[in-house]
């Protein structure tokens, strides 16, 4: 069996990725196309699930999303700042 949050979701970034999408203006084309040019084949509905929890998120795309943020991985996943 798959790990869930609380609530059914399946991962714990989403609330956080979009507050940062929105902190940098970017739509989730904007990021998409981010993540494409530093190589994760990602597309705005990823994006859009991953926001929703409706999708699960690989080390590979976390570690992808934190580089383009500049966020700890413990901002991501626990919302704490360091």
């Amino acid at each position: 069996m798959k790990q869930r949050t609380e609530l059914g979701g399946k991962n714990l970034i989403g609330e956080r990725l979009k507050k940062l999408r929105d902190t940098r203006n970017f739509s989730q084309r904007d990021l998409a196309r981010e993540l494409q040019l530093i190589g994760m084949d990602m597309d705005k509905n990823v994006i859009t699930r991953i926001e929703t929890n409706k999708r699960y998120v690989t080390d590979f795309e976390l570690r992808a999303i934190k580089k383009i943020f500049n966020v700890s991985y413990d901002y991501l996943i626990d919302g704490e700042l360091r």
